[in-house]
């Protein structure tokens, strides 16, 4: 499929549509919002390729809404959300013809993949195939990156806003990637800084040196450590990002599959590979990219 996949919304709560709706837009869909299942049905004349469909909601609810989808169009798939406490529910929709089924809090990186599953079980006319890399990786473009040349104090900043949830609501959220790709200044990746990094980087060489064992009653006292983390916060965050960066990712082969990228983290200790089409960098798969996967397949 060339164009944009084309999702339709059914909620009947107006921030977790207005906030799924810029989430799934980041992702490259194209979204069509309805409030409610009558309104589900209205918006069916402008052919969505999926239904991501509440299954708890005032007037036509999710089972009633899922039944009229069925008939007039029997081969749109239909992605049920639910409550923790509604299981029972969404896996009685599963035998009503639902694709399948979310819980909320719903993760946006494992709702887009199950939407991506959906349309390529109608496109394939069956069951999706075991993914690869590129299915679950982080695009090149949608991760933060900073440059070689930029202050540790900048990059600190910019993966403060990679860690946390930049958008999300009680019942839909956007997890952070907790690393920064570091790019020279023609756009190659050179590093990447971590948490890790930064904790490192704050040690005092003197704290690793050889001393007398005299030296250790003092140096573990609490008179020893006291002020120190914020001195060497400060030095830090002055210096540049190439000083203080891990090394580049190790890198996978786009079409690679996922248990070659889990053979790739399990053996070397890598939390994160780098996704290359040829010489191209197209991505990053993370260890939590491929738990969200065992966990859908697990479901499935």
């Amino acid at each position: 499929m060339n164009r944009a996949i084309k999702v339709l919304m059914v909620d009947d709560e107006d921030q977790f549509r207005a906030t799924t709706k810029k989430l799934l837009t980041r992702k490259g869909f194209e979204t069509i919002l309805a409030a409610s299942g009558e309104e589900a049905i209205e918006q069916l004349q402008q052919n969505p390729d999926v239904v991501v469909l509440d299954i708890k909601m005032p007037g036509m609810d999710g089972h009633a809404a899922l039944k009229e989808i069925r008939k007039r169009a029997p081969n749109l798939p239909v992605i049920m959300l639910t409550g923790h406490g509604a299981l029972p529910s969404a896996k009685e929709a599963r035998k009503e013809g639902a694709f399948d089924y979310l819980t909320k809090p719903c993760d946006i990186d494992v709702l887009a993949a199950k939407i991506g599953d959906a349309v390529r079980s109608v496109e394939k006319g069956g069951p999706p195939a075991e993914k690869t890399v590129k299915d679950i990786m982080v695009p090149f473009e949608n991760y933060t990156t900073v440059t070689t040349e930029q202050s540790v104090g900048e990059a600190v900043e910019a993966l403060r806003k990679s860690y946390g949830a930049s958008l999300s609501t009680s019942r839909i959220m956007e997890t952070g990637h907790r690393s920064v790709l570091v790019l020279d200044r023609g756009g190659e990746v050179q590093g990447v800084l971590t948490i890790k990094d930064l904790l490192e980087a704050i040690m005092p060489a003197y704290l690793s040196a050889p001393k007398p064992s005299t030296a250790d009653s003092i140096q573990y006292s609490p008179m020893f450590w006291k002020g120190m983390f914020t001195i060497e916060v400060k030095k830090l965050v002055k210096k540049r990002v190439q000083e203080v960066m891990s090394r580049r990712p190790s890198t996978i082969d786009a079409e690679a599959n996922l248990m070659e990228a889990s053979y790739a983290m399990a053996g070397m200790g890598e939390r994160r590979l780098l996704v290359m089409d040829g010489k191209k960098a197209v991505g990053v798969v993370r260890e939590q990219d491929l738990f969200f996967e065992m966990e859908r397949i697990q479901r499935s």
